[in-house]
């Protein structure tokens, strides 16, 4: 056996041509979208996921506003950047390029941002909503995962989904979304003491938890459909994610490739959920009204 590879990339094409036809539907109502992104400091990696960003939304037709800071810009002036972005009706979505310098809150700062413009979807109002099963903004990978899983035709129903990561970005919810399609779901982490023994029973496999290659084939039921989150760099540089890609790829039905996979649909579901921003925005007052 071995595995289809999921394409992100490709599906991540698809998707953004459907999008662009929606930013033409909004622009015909009156309506940009527009999204601000926040990058304080001069991390290497978050420049680059910024950039991408960026190049994204202006793919689509989509205003992108990059407001770029010093390190040692305080907490409070995010903030009150925030707050003015809050009140700006021609931003649907904020978004702050995570981490940040050690003396920023991270919490503070996600909390700060309006609610109806969380495009990343970590906001306590959105994680309840998602809790809830009720309208919010999802988070971005998770929900790409999902629409990874969409496109092969896969019915969660009934299957066993297996998560390996407990993060509030991904692991949480990535469970609660695949709880929503009525896959019985199992979380697994760092304390987790019988790790193979549970992952060997997953139909899907998403694995979530920023270690290199700690999955391996011998922990993988044959014909599952394993998602690779992971985004490390390996003793030579390269980029390789949470799965040993070529050896679980002759066990799994499906996989998705690290780099080309996750990522590309992390971008892209930033993108929908900013137009979900501006379309409700058209019946939903602005905070500066």
């Amino acid at each position: 056996m071995s595995a289809q590879i999921i394409d992100g990339r490709q599906l991540s094409q698809n998707l953004r041509l459907d999008y662009g036809q929606r930013v033409k539907d909004l622009l015909s109502q009156g309506v940009q979208p527009g999204l601000a992104v926040i990058l304080v400091g001069d991390n290497p990696a978050s420049q680059v996921y910024v950039k991408n960003k960026v190049l994204a939304c202006k793919e689509i037709g989509m205003t992108s506003l990059l407001l770029q800071f010093e390190a040692d810009m305080t907490q409070a002036q995010l903030l009150q950047e925030i707050n003015r972005l809050n009140h700006d009706s021609s931003v649907h979505g904020i978004l702050v390029q995570l981490p940040l310098p050690k003396h920023i809150d991270p919490q503070a700062v996600i909390q700060a941002i309006s609610a109806q413009k969380d495009v990343d979807g970590f906001h306590l109002e959105s994680a309840g909503a998602l809790m809830c099963g009720a309208q919010g903004f999802w988070p971005c990978t998770p929900h790409g995962c999902l629409k990874m899983l969409d496109s092969i035709g896969y019915d969660l129903s009934g299957k066993h989904a297996v998560v390996v990561g407990r993060s509030n970005i991904v692991g949480k919810p990535m469970a609660l979304m695949l709880l929503q399609r009525n896959a019985t779901v199992s979380i697994c982490h760092s304390q987790t003491s019988n790790l193979k023994e549970i992952t060997l029973q997953a139909d899907v496999l998403v694995a979530a938890v920023g270690i290199q290659r700690l999955i391996t084939a011998d922990m993988v039921k044959p014909g599952a459909v394993v998602i690779d989150v992971g985004m490390n760099r390996d003793d030579q540089g390269k980029l390789c994610g949470d799965v040993d890609f070529e050896a679980v790829r002759s066990v799994a039905s499906f996989i998705t490739p690290v780099p080309g996979g996750v990522g590309p649909m992390t971008i892209t579901m930033l993108l929908a959920n900013t137009l979900d921003a501006a379309q409700t925005s058209i019946a939903t007052p602005s905070l500066s009204a």
